[in-house]
């Protein structure tokens, strides 16, 4: 069936501004729009059929947050269960609960895919093209807001594997984990050590026959309590909402502390975070080397396994998974050629040269980045923005670009936080331009700042995905407001209070 031409006869703007997908970030958006900027008409288009972005799509066994809900949650509707870590599908009920709640699915249009933004100086608006049911459709806003996410949802990162293709068994990538497929009685390999792997190993162990977690180098993991969780003091004492208030802000300040001690002070980081890897570790199992990461703590994610599941799998008398650290020399037709292994419980352990007999590879190596979710971005009609000759503004708009904002999240603390500072300058922009009678608010370097500015990346992390997407990221700068986010509790109280108006250039129609 071919795709139909929809054009628009009115010259009217359709609406003041169109949010990009229905995961976290775009909800909060519209949440705030609709508390802080109540005259302006707000609408979502989501390409996927549900609310969730990550949560919906993700459909690997146990997939959950890897930050703990207390701050990952909405902070106008604080994380309602007493588990810190969560599993998709609560977190898509609870997205679901809040948007009953407030009304907000009034602004989603579902089935609705992105395929191009341009910006019009003369019109001061943007034309987007989407398509819904095999139609195109355009339609115009005053602002976009990209709520898209940072990976590519058709293609994950292709996994540098040896020899794959030889592989006469399954090969599955976790990001389309088949809806049907049953794992009990497989012997199976997840190749990765990340956030995927530490979910994927305990719950593929319930059932499956063997699980092997084949790592090049390992990660920091530190166990926390989820199930039967002591209460805080404020759980205590306090009205119950006080106390989720009051736990959200304890907990985004304290981490932000562990973050800046990492920075500050790497080797006491490192021998503190040791300490509790070690702790969490059954009996006999030894963390060398496959516990010992060659990096300081957050200079990679760290990894978190909700009371230890991971732990306790690799334990006990009959291990239901194991820990093997290697390169891969080649896969084979039923195996995986290693070199340089340790398998086992580690430490003294025979070295595995080979795992034989492999029903299943499970290659949870990464995704594959895309800024705004790829979506290409115009102005005036010209070229694809190549968004590595742009500046990130205050983590919220790109140098150049009008009206459009993006969300992004931390990298060493929970997404949200980030996404909601955006969505409050978003809406005291808004106000300020409505209140100064503008219609366009650009981003641009002064000949002051560019004089001084050096180039900082855009996601400060070492991980391979992070890597691979290096070339086609926007870059921080060093001077405000061209300097990342790193401090969520001032980001949020510069976001609500703070200067939103330097360097930006306005314009009017």
């Amino acid at each position: 069936m071919g795709i139909r031409i929809e054009k628009k006869a009115s010259t009217e703007v359709d609406y003041d501004v169109i949010v990009v997908g229905a995961g976290i970030s775009g909800i909060n958006c519209a949440y705030r729009l609709q508390t802080e900027t109540p005259d302006a008409k707000i609408a979502i288009f989501e390409a996927r059929g549900d609310v969730g972005g990550t949560w919906d799509l993700f459909k690997y066994p146990g997939v959950r947050s890897d930050s703990d809900l207390f701050t990952y949650g909405f902070a106008w509707e604080p994380w309602p269960y007493s588990t810190p870590i969560a599993e998709g599908d609560l977190i898509v009920s609870y997205m679901k609960d809040c948007i009953k709640k407030y009304d907000l699915g009034k602004y989603l249009n579902f089935h609705h895919r992105v395929r191009s933004c341009d910006w019009s100086s003369a019109g001061q608006r943007w034309t987007v093209e989407m398509e819904s049911e095999g139609r195109i459709k355009t339609l115009t806003s005053r602002f976009v807001v990209m709520g898209s996410g940072y990976y590519n949802y058709e293609s994950p990162l292709e996994s540098d594997v040896p020899g794959l293709e030889n592989f006469r068994g399954r090969v599955i990538h976790p990001q389309f984990w088949p809806a049907d497929y049953d794992h009990a009685g497989q012997n199976m390999v997840v190749i990765g050590s990340g956030a995927t792997a530490m979910t994927l190993i305990p719950n593929l162990a319930k059932t499956a026959r063997h699980v092997t977690m084949l790592q090049r180098s390992p990660s920091y993991v530190v166990s926390i309590p989820n199930v039967g969780r002591p209460k805080t003091w404020a759980e205590t004492l306090l009205p119950r909402r006080a106390a989720l208030a009051w736990q959200r802000w304890f907990l985004m300040t304290f981490q932000w502390c562990v973050v800046l001690m990492c920075r500050h002070f790497p080797n006491f980081a490192r021998a503190e975070f040791m300490k509790l890897v070690v702790a969490s570790l059954p009996d006999g199992f030894a963390h060398d080397p496959h516990f010992t990461p060659r990096y300081t703590p957050w200079q990679q994610r760290v990894c978190v396994t909700p009371d230890g599941d991971l732990q306790k799998a690799l334990g006990g008398p009959k291990p239901r998974a194991e820990v093997v650290t290697a390169h891969i020399r080649t896969v084979t037709e039923h195996g995986i050629e290693l070199e340089g292994s340790r398998g086992g419980k580690g430490g003294d352990s025979t070295a595995t040269t080979t795992l034989d007999d492999v029903d299943v590879i499970v290659t949870a190596t990464g995704l594959r980045m895309d800024f705004i979710g790829g979506i290409p971005v115009t102005v005036d009609g010209g070229g694809r923005i190549d968004w590595s000759t742009r500046r990130c503004w205050h983590s919220a708009m790109l140098s150049d670009v009008p009206n459009l904002f993006f969300m992004i999240g931390y990298v060493d603390a929970s997404w949200t936080a980030g996404a909601d500072a955006t969505a409050w300058i978003l809406t005291r922009v808004y106000r300020h331009m409505r209140k100064q009678g503008v219609t366009s608010a650009t981003p641009r370097v002064g000949a002051r700042d560019a004089a001084r500015l050096r180039d900082r990346r855009f996601w400060n992390l070492a991980s391979n995905y992070r890597e691979a997407a290096d070339k086609g990221l926007p870059r921080y700068g060093d001077v405000a407001p061209w300097k990342p986010r790193d401090a969520p509790p001032r980001d949020l109280i510069y976001a609500k209070w703070g200067n939103v108006t330097r360097g930006l250039h306005f314009g009017v129609a």
